[in-house]
């Protein structure tokens, strides 16, 4: 292989690889997100923890909505004081004062960043789209413990309140919602002046 032919194989090769790992990235920095709870990631189990200390911790709860969300969002309560290990339910309420289905999905972050593997959630409303007809409100849960090894962490252990956000962004209608949009639309009769 001559020394040009030699260069752009290489550079090719460079580029290859480049693309690999910018394609791979996003991935596995959301993987180690949720496994280290940097960034605010929450954890997630199918269980309630084994272990519930005497000790109590603050959450707060806070909601935001994505610009052009039509929505309305809040938590029902702001605060609570819960023991650590011990599973506790919270709801937010949504809104759609549209005359429109809306259709939402949720993004969430735990503050501080540290304590963000140390909160367990269960079950949560972020899981899934949500789809709001028009005028509905509905309260959506949250399932969660706070795990009981944040008392041991090196920074954990200085958390006294945790934070948990949820912002919602409006998506595209689901199929089924679409169908159902239209086919009441059809049978609805049409208005002549």
């Amino acid at each position: 292989m001559s020394p040009p032919q030699q260069t752009a194989a290489q550079a090719v090769g460079v580029v290859f690889l480049m693309g690999s790992l910018a394609w791979a990235s996003v991935p596995f920095y959301d993987w180690f997100c949720r496994v280290t709870g940097f960034g605010g990631a929450t954890g997630v189990s199918d269980v309630a923890s084994d272990e519930i200390l005497d000790q109590t911790i603050t959450i707060r709860f806070d909601g935001g909505l994505a610009r052009g969300m039509p929505w309305e969002l809040e938590p029902i309560e702001r605060t609570m004081e819960v023991q650590i290990g011990a599973t506790n339910l919270a709801y937010y309420r949504a809104s759609n004062p549209t005359d429109r289905p809306v259709a939402g999905t949720a993004s969430y972050n735990v503050a501080p960043y540290q304590a963000g593997g140390f909160f367990v959630k269960i079950d949560c409303f972020c899981f899934e789209e949500q789809v709001l007809q028009p005028g509905e409100t509905v309260e959506m849960p949250v399932s969660f413990y706070v795990d009981p090894e944040i008392v041991d962490d090196r920074e954990g252990q200085y958390v006294h309140t945790i934070t948990l956000s949820y912002q919602f962004s409006e998506i595209e209608l689901p199929e089924t919602s679409r169908q159902a949009v239209l086919t009441e639309a059809a049978a609805s009769p049409i208005e002549t002046q």
